[in-house]
């Protein structure tokens, strides 16, 4: 085995971390082969194939830098008893157990690792197994190797695989996004679903799929899906017309196409060994709090109940006076800076403050660094014809009432700081919905109201997912699946990406 067998070759433990993960542009340049022969239908097999030897290396180097960490910090693997080319019997017979544990755990199957959390939930139980399997090679082989090596190979081997996995999902989402390594589907359905789903798949090309056929009644077919390809009619051998457009699979719009025609295409396909999804016709719902189980002759999809009250809404509390506090102490200097810059300025208070909605429809006061001019109120009236947002709320681009250091500290979302007291106030939370305006609330939808159930939030999934460059329709839709799908981790999450938004400045203005 090169990899192992290069043990007396590993760096300083301090360059470990960097020898475990092979850099962005190698993926994309494994995966670029793949990409370019894309039409051939061996082109799957040489995506996973190039995962593979990914994985491979990702385990060989933890297993090498194992036995160095081990040896370094008195751990036993460097003992005179074992010499390292018995490591490297055992690391070299072992690898192969590890790639039939994870194509066991089907970790080279796309629809079971399209989740982040999925896949690393996989990961982490097919780690364990290898490692136990590894000491079986060992004892197999009559080989003693110390615990700590097979403890040190399972954790940087979880993190190595962890972290070469998300820069191949980057690479997968580049590649997609150049119109490469995409699943050409038959869209079952004519109408509105079917539409929607074509119109997802076109604009998050990331989600890996390309229409390239609708099925059903071309008499009756939504004007978006033309241009789709060709319609192929559902009664007349399906699965032959499938595979003559190079379908790779089917996707059903359920709500679009009636029972008995559903169960008939299902039925035809799947015995003829074609790939069928169907949507589940619910929208927002995470995919996280659903189940399928049996009722008689049925299988029933079963939605998890939203939870926040009890020991979440504790845990939420206490996280965001922590972070708040910290958040506080932090950055006090940079306040006392900003506050000095706005004063300086231009004319007016340092704080911003105006009224906004909070949960139960509660009214406060939110506090900002003033960003306009004094009068900002009054010339909000003479701008709104020219407002560029749909909906009600107001943006522009070109805001005359933003003052110069404004405009600086709105790109660095730096105007917020003084939100942090209206958290640890308990009138806003760390992450949530934006804060609405009231003027803004009696020009909503009935649906809208659902989000004054939860606090809102200094940043949220609106703000890292476009922020002022996305619509009402898209303000709308992220602001009430946060709502349906909350969650502690889903918190950490969007607070992970808000820096990245940040620094990249995107939709700030």
């Amino acid at each position: 085995m090169e990899a192992v067998s290069a043990v007396s070759a590993v760096p300083a433990v301090s360059a470990v971390p960097e020898d475990l993960v092979p850099p962005l542009a190698t993926v994309e340049r494994l995966l670029a082969r793949a990409a370019a022969v894309r039409t051939h239908p061996r082109a799957a097999r040489l995506v996973r194939a190039s995962v593979m030897v990914l994985d491979v290396a990702t385990v060989a180097a933890s297993m090498a830098a194992g036995f160095e960490l081990a040896r370094v910090l008195g751990f036993g693997a460097g003992s005179p008893v074992v010499t390292p080319a018995g490591y490297q019997r055992v690391g070299a017979l072992a690898l192969p157990v590890w790639l039939v544990v994870f194509q066991r755990y089907h970790l080279y199957n796309a629809r079971h690792v399209a989740g982040r959390k999925d896949e690393l939930s996989r990961l982490v139980h097919a780690s364990g197994v290898s490692a136990v399997l590894t000491a079986l090679v060992a004892y197999g082989l009559g080989t003693i190797v110390a615990r700590s090596w097979l403890v040190l190979v399972f954790v940087l081997a979880t993190g190595g695989l962890a972290l070469e996995r998300q820069a191949v999902r980057a690479a997968f989402n580049a590649a997609r996004r150049r119109g490469h390594l995409l699943r050409s589907i038959a869209l079952v359905g004519t109408g509105e679903e079917a539409a929607a789903l074509a119109a997802t798949f076109a604009d998050h090309p990331e989600l890996g799929y390309r229409v390239v056929a609708i099925v059903g009644d071309s008499d009756h077919i939504d004007a978006r899906l033309s241009g789709m390809g060709p319609v192929l009619d559902p009664r007349n051998k399906l699965a032959e017309q499938v595979r003559m457009v190079g379908a790779g699979g089917v996707l059903v719009a359920t709500t679009d196409v009636d029972q008995a025609l559903s169960n008939r295409i299902v039925r035809s396909l799947t015995d003829a060994g074609v790939h069928v999804e169907m949507s589940s016709s619910l929208k927002d719902i995470d995919a996280a709090r659903l189940s399928i189980r049996p009722l008689g002759r049925h299988p029933v999809l079963y939605v998890e109940p939203v939870r926040r009250n009890g020991w979440r809404a504790a845990a939420k509390r206490a996280f965001d006076v922590t972070l708040a506090a910290v958040g506080l102490a932090v950055t006090a200097p940079l306040w006392l800076l900003i506050a000095a810059a706005v004063k300086l300025t231009s004319d007016g208070p340092v704080l911003f403050k105006q009224e906004r909605v909070g949960r139960r429809g509660r009214r406060f006061q939110v506090y900002k660094f003033r960003t306009m001019v004094a009068d900002a109120e009054r010339m909000l009236i003479e701008l709104r014809d020219i407002n560029e947002a749909d909906g009600p709320l107001f943006k522009l681009k070109d805001d005359p009432r933003i003052t110069p250091i404004g405009r600086l500290l709105r790109k660095l979302s730096l105007d917020e700081l003084p939100q942090l007291l209206n958290v640890l106030k308990g009138e806003m939370s760390l992450v949530g919905p934006r804060p609405a305006l009231p003027g803004e609330v009696t020009q909503w939808g009935p649906d809208l109201f659902e989000r004054l159930r939860v606090q809102p939030g200094i940043t949220g999934m609106w703000q890292v997912n476009g922020r002022s460059n996305a619509s009402f329709s898209e303000y709308q839709r992220w602001d009430l699946y946060y709502v349906d799908n909350w969650s502690i981790w889903r918190d950490l999450g969007i607070l992970f990406k808000t820096v990245p938004v940040v620094i990249s400045q995107k939709g700030a203005y």
